[in-house]
């Protein structure tokens, strides 16, 4: 693999490591790319949480989550034929609100072929992506990062410029699909302008970025202007602005390629010259941005010339966090349903008020939460991150938001409690006290550049004769740690009905969503240091939770059969008396059977640090018990997770 000259030079200079915290960070700068799922991208990437997942989501046919109806058959994830599928125009799906809400489905997840056609199950490759890759193995994928909106672009971009899309109704929101119309809210450049931190939107001016022009939208010419991507220009305030302006001389102004300048020409200036701005976001041409059917050897090239310019001067990138990510996930399939709030208490509960995350406006859209949305890539590529790293907090884009707050202290109000309580900052991402040096292997994108300024037809695919579930690259990652400490703990009361209590003891707050093939879903949103608990009839009982990095409980059985709690080092078991079996899914310890007896408990040890998955099974009832011990430190992402036999490419 080869690199370019500024990019070597750069791959032996670590951070300017001076306090050892993020303060040493001086420049953020963002580059959202458009409409790609986190399967579709890094389902087979090794040692993330992709296609190997030990612990899926069961629908409620009883099948993993991968395997998707239209009613009549099964559609497994597929990779479309023709490969490398990096230089080809994949087909682009519908992602609009009410397909979004229909896939959804209620939190069921399975109505993914009938909302979005066969084609949301296409999945690539390290041979179709190998830059996007080499960026991931080089720096940090974060693996549960979530768009912000079960929906289409300008309202998951308004949450990552302003920390929500209206939902107050104020300014001209809700927005739920592009309309562009002109928004009046308050938003977050605006902020860090009152501040005095310098912030610049980087892009091509394409057509003209004012009234009488389309905003950088350039149909036409779509290897020219901004694709609409710079969402400042919805809004009022920009609109109106004149030069001289801060609002128009940062976001309203930039390279002019229909003049003869290069797409880069002002960003690489900048940075060269020390100018590069505290806090920037890069809005690329149409034919870069990733969105189908462009290919994604185009973005890539585009990554690869963002990542070139700012290593151009060491300075600079010594003392810089870049941002990779996108918008939104176009129609395409995840498999973890995303996080989201209970619509009533008969569909769960939450310690945090959940005010602005419902939308129950009716009308031409679906009732149902705004968000999480959909899993997306994010690749977090600074000094800071080298290393290969996975980073498993949940995240969506209102944590590139409060990355920025975390660093330079100003506050977006516009962020609802309940995204704060259960979204993370991108923090954990990061060790700002050391870096992991060595070669960077990022392969020359020369030849993924456009070989024509042409747009192609779609390249279609048939379905495979024999669909086959995916498997990952073997390996494992670094993982970074985590701010979970998470408890789901069941047991029937004396009137036979069944709880679950739901705490959450770390840093972080946490959803748990809990299945069962008798009704549900159910989600129970539990802030940092906070608990609640839930309650089923009396009766038989089969409920799942599921939370955060691989976090699994199953409870199945009947009433006073059994009854676990997890402690610190111990699995305490209780209930009738019988014999039990204690089995270990990473097959670390080997099967342990013990006798419970009226009025005493079981004690079983269990890892302080680290993965476990242990089975409990006596005759009439089962508990399952799975996830990471977080001690605060490094560790290995899941070992659990299956993969090829083959080594990697």
């Amino acid at each position: 693999m080869e690199l370019s000259d500024s990019v070597a030079n750069a791959a032996a200079i670590g951070p300017d490591v001076r306090t050892g915290t993020i303060d040493d960070v001086e420049h953020i700068v963002v580059l959202m790319q458009e409409n790609r799922s986190f399967d579709q991208y890094f389902g087979t990437l090794g040692g993330v949480r992709g296609f190997g997942d030990p612990r899926p989501v069961v629908l409620p046919s009883g099948k993993p989550v991968w395997y998707q109806s239209d009613g009549a058959r099964e559609v497994l994830p597929f990779r479309p034929d023709g490969g490398p599928l990096g230089g080809k125009f994949l087909e682009e799906l519908d992602h609009e609100w009410n397909s979004g809400h229909v896939a959804f489905n209620e939190g069921r997840y399975d109505r993914w072929i009938p909302a979005k056609t066969p084609g949301t199950m296409a999945y690539l490759t390290r041979e179709d992506l190998p830059f996007h890759y080499a960026l991931a193995d080089a720096f940090t994928v974060c693996d549960a990062f979530h768009c912000s909106v079960l929906g289409p672009t300008d309202p998951n971009r308004f949450y990552m410029w302003t920390g929500h899309t209206g939902n107050d109704g104020n300014g001209g929101g809700p927005v739920l699909q592009n309309d562009q119309l002109g928004y009046g809210w308050t938003t977050y450049p605006e902020r860090l302008e009152r501040a005095g931190i310098s912030w610049k939107i980087y892009q091509d001016v394409g057509d003209g970025l004012d009234a009488a022009g389309n905003w950088g939208w350039t149909h036409h010419a779509p290897y020219i202007g901004n694709y609409g991507s710079n969402s400042l220009l919805f809004f009022t305030s920009y609109r109106e602005a004149g030069p001289g302006d801060p609002l128009y001389e940062k976001a309203r102004t930039g390279t002019n390629a229909k003049a003869g300048e290069g797409l880069f020409d002002h960003f690489r200036a900048d940075v060269l010259n020390g100018r590069l701005p505290q806090v920037s976001w890069l809005a690329p041409p149409e034919a870069y941005s990733e969105h189908p059917n462009w290919p994604a050897d185009y973005g890539a090239w585009y990554i690869a010339q963002t990542l070139d310019a700012l290593t151009a001067n060491p300075e600079v990138w010594s003392r810089t966090v870049l941002l990779v990510t996108y918008d939104e996930n176009d129609g395409f399939f995840d498999h973890v349903v995303p996080p989201y709030p209970a619509a009533s208490p008969e569909r769960g509960a939450s310690t945090v008020p959940v005010t602005g995350e419902i939308y129950t406006g009716g009308g031409d859209f679906l009732n149902g939460p705004y968000g999480l949305g959909v899993r997306v890539p994010m690749i977090v590529v600074s000094p800071w991150s080298r290393g290969g790293w996975v980073c498993s907090e949940v995240f969506d884009l209102t944590s590139i938001i409060r990355f920025m707050e975390a660093r330079f202290g100003v506050y977006e109000p516009g962020i609802s409690p309940w995204r704060r309580a259960v979204c993370g900052d991108l923090t954990s991402a990061f060790d700002f006290t050391r870096a992991d040096l060595g070669p960077l292997p990022l392969p020359d994108t020369t030849a993924m550049a456009p070989r024509d300024r042409e747009r192609h037809p779609d390249h279609v695919s048939p379905l495979p004769a024999d669909p086959a579930l995916p498997r990952q690259e073997p390996g494992l990652r670094p993982a970074r740690a985590l701010p979970y400490d998470l408890r789901a703990d069941g047991r029937t009361t004396p009137d036979g009905a069944f709880t679950i209590e739901f705490e959450s003891r770390g840093p972080a707050g946490a959803v748990f969503y809990v299945t069962s093939p008798d009704g549900g879903p159910w989600t129970y949103t539990v802030e940092s240091g906070k608990s609640l608990t839930a309650t089923w009839p009396a009766g038989p009982y089969d409920l799942t939770v599921h939370g955060p990095n691989g976090f699994l409980r199953t409870f199945t059985g009947q009433p006073g059969d059994l009854e676990t709690t997890l402690g610190s080092g111990t699995l305490v078991i209780t209930g009738a008396p019988c014999e039990i079996t204690i089995t270990d899914g990473y097959g670390t310890t080997p099967p342990a059977t013990y006798h419970l007896t009226p009025d005493t408990s079981v004690t079983h040890p269990v890892p302080l640090t680290g993965w476990y998955d242990l089975t409990v099974t006596s005759p009439t009832a089962t508990r399952r018990l799975a996830g990471h011990v977080e001690n605060g430190e490094p560790s290995r992402s899941d070992p659990g997770i299956i993969a090829e036999e083959s080594s990697r490419p």
